[in-house]
């Protein structure tokens, strides 16, 4: 089993909150109850009040909002096996992730908000199978070329800096896009890549391993994220503050958008560089673009997405709050006979 939503499950820490209300709503509704009967009488004037009904209650409240929080989560379970034919290119995506892809000239940051527009861009995709490259310093496949979008989806949002050696190499990204061409048949006419960095390479290798992409057929188009001016990157201390990064004589870094070499990368692949400024993003032009290239036959066994098991959770949550609701905290009244309760 896994959560499709796994933030939710944090709203479970809040159930001891809730227990305290539920406490201090008891004391209260008892203090206030003291201002016009003295403590003494209180138990003979409520003796129909059961106190394991009144507990009961609470639980069942606090059982209902602990499946509702689980039911949001999205747990998901059971996968099976079948055969999709359909039309459409292969697709890989080259994620940058270094640390500059923190710099917040586009919000709430270039690499967040890159992970936002590609997870809107797969969601158009009808037909294409789909790989993923996180790059930096080095690069590494992250889901093979696939028709499972919500498992790119998936993987997406953990991309973030900091596991992969620093700096920007878009040579080594672009050759682990072709490994992954050459991995599932060899890449041909309908081969795309799509690149989206910052730009700063500190390698002069991109624009050859491009150029060997496109002797295989392969188009690389490239996204330029962020603004044309230096501005500092953004990280946190050893107290979770913000500080920016600095070089070894403390002066502050700024990073800002290197457009030439991922326009050489599109020009010689035959594709097209665009520039996402900070108000507009650019990959659904992208994909108007890639549209208009031919498409072929795509079979493959894939594993179906995860199946949505929510609404188990969000039943069995309507069915304790329903008992809670029916449950009376009265029990049946003690009848006195002889001067004795029976």
């Amino acid at each position: 089993m896994r959560f499709a939503e796994p933030n939710f499950l944090w709203g479970l820490f809040t159930l001891p909150l809730f227990a305290l209300l539920f406490v201090y709503a008891y004391h209260r509704r008892k203090k206030l109850a003291a201002r016009f009967v003295s403590l003494s009488m209180l138990p003979k004037l409520s003796t129909s009040v059961s106190p394991w009904r009144r507990l009961t209650k609470v639980l069942l409240l606090l059982l209902a909002i602990a499946f509702l929080f689980v039911a949001l989560a999205r747990p998901q379970w059971g996968r099976k096996m079948e055969h999709v034919e359909r039309r459409g290119q292969d697709l890989v995506l080259l994620q940058d992730i270094s640390l500059s892809m923190l710099a917040e000239d586009v919000k709430p940051n270039r690499l967040v908000r890159s992970r936002h527009e590609i997870s809107a861009f797969l969601e158009s995709l009808t037909g294409d199978r789909v790989g993923l490259v996180a790059f930096s310093g080095e690069a590494q496949v992250m889901v093979p070329l696939t028709l499972d979008y919500g498992t790119v989806q998936m993987v997406l949002r953990e991309l973030n800096p900091g596991w992969l050696m620093p700096g920007t190499n878009l040579e080594k990204a672009i050759r682990k896009g072709m490994t992954l061409f050459k991995n599932s048949g060899g890449p041909s006419m309908h081969s795309v890549m799509i690149l989206m960095s910052d730009g700063e390479e500190l390698e002069a290798a991109a624009v050859n391993a491009a150029k060997e992409a496109a002797e295989m057929g392969i188009k690389i188009y490239t996204i330029g994220i962020g603004s044309r001016e230096g501005v500092p990157i953004p990280l946190k201390d050893k107290n979770g503050g913000s500080v920016y990064k600095k070089d070894l004589q403390g002066n502050i870094v700024t990073t800002r958008l290197e457009e030439g070499t991922l326009q050489e990368i599109a020009n010689v692949t035959g594709a097209l560089y665009f520039y996402a400024s900070p108000g507009e993003f650019q990959l659904q032009k992208v994909l108007t673009e890639i549209a208009t290239l031919e498409k072929k036959d795509q079979s493959s066994d894939r594993m179906e997405n995860y199946q949505d098991r929510y609404q188990i959770f969000l039943g069995l949550a309507a069915l304790l709050f329903l008992i809670e609701a029916v449950v009376s905290e009265r029990g049946r009244r003690r009848k006195q006979l002889n001067g004795r309760f029976s």
